[in-house]
């Protein structure tokens, strides 16, 4: 299963950007009504009306948000660790995506840098 990995800088220090990957209200204002988070380890999230949910494995305030993404039954599983690191612009958000089925690895790639992150770098712009 191919892995994907990607830094994308952000105009925002990182402790704004971590809550606005963790924290429900500024999460729902970027991601979509719809956007659920949990914020302890083995809590569930889910994201743009339910097209990303999973698990939330780990945080490490301000630094690291892991998750396991759902997609159903796969060995090993689908995880997600985004690590936010001081740049002079703001914040470098690193992001690596392990384990994506092979079928859902375009829509991943590609959801990633037209979804995702383009919806959180158009919240801090």
């Amino acid at each position: 299963m191919p892995d994907y990995k990607k830094y994308f800088i952000i105009s925002a220090p990182p402790a704004e950007v971590y809550m606005a990957l963790t924290y429900p209200p500024s999460l729902c204002l970027w991601a979509g009504e719809n956007a659920v988070m949990g914020t302890e380890p083995n809590s569930s999230f889910s994201l743009f009306d339910d097209s990303i949910s999973g698990i939330n494995l780990e945080f490490e305030p301000n630094k690291k948000l892991v998750q396991q993404w759902d997609f159903g039954d796969i060995e090993p599983p689908s995880i997600v660790t985004m690590k936010l690191h001081e740049h002079k612009q703001g914040c470098s958000l690193e992001v690596r995506h392990t384990n994506i089925p092979e079928e859902a690895w375009e829509d991943i790639s590609t959801g990633w840098e037209d979804t995702y992150m383009a919806s959180l770098l158009d919240f801090f712009n």
